[in-house]
């Protein structure tokens, strides 16, 4: 099972990700904000307070808006 270990936020919706496999690289999320869940984020002062939720294994904020980690592992932009 894939989880995410670390995170960053890098500007505007974007994420630096580190996988527990190794991999890392950026996600951006500008294009999935979509529902009522995601509303809150589109305040890019509320999309920075993101957090590593060790249970969920992935990243997820105060109002319980997450991603699931292989959508954001399919979604990742991988640099070199």
């Amino acid at each position: 099972m894939i989880k995410i270990i670390d995170a960053e936020y890098l500007r505007d919706y974007v994420l630096w990700l580190k996988f527990s496999d190794g991999v890392v690289g950026e996600v951006d999320l500008k294009d999935e904000l979509h529902g009522e869940i995601f509303e809150a984020l589109k305040d890019k002062e509320y999309f920075r307070k993101f957090i590593l939720n060790p249970d969920w294994l992935t990243i997820s904020w105060p109002n319980g808006a997450d991603f699931a980690p292989e959508f954001l592992y399919s979604a990742l932009q991988v640099h070199a």
